[in-house]
C-alpha cells in the first residue's frame, strides 16, 4: 500500500488538495499497478515560519 506524504506550505485551498489527490492517486495506480483504494496520502501544511531554505526561514 502506497502511503505517500506531502509537505508544503500552508495555505493551499480544499479544491487544490482535491486536484492534487485525484493526480497522484491516478499515477500511482497507473504506474505502481495497484488500486486506488490502497493509496494513501497524508498532507501537512508547515507554516513558512517553521521551514527553513539555504539557512533563512522561509518566513524571512
Amino acid at each position: 500500500m502506497p502511503n505517500i506524504t506531502i509537505q508544503w506550505y500552508a495555505g493551499r485551498t480544499p479544491q487544490q488538495k482535491r486536484e492534487l489527490v485525484t493526480a497522484i492517486t491516478e499515477a500511482v495506480v497507473r504506474i505502481g499497478k495497484t488500486s486506488p483504494d490502497q493509496v494513501h496520502i497524508i498532507f501537512q501544511d508547515i507554516e513558512k515560519s517553521n521551514w527553513a531554505v539555504n539557512g533563512k526561514l522561509a518566513s524571512d
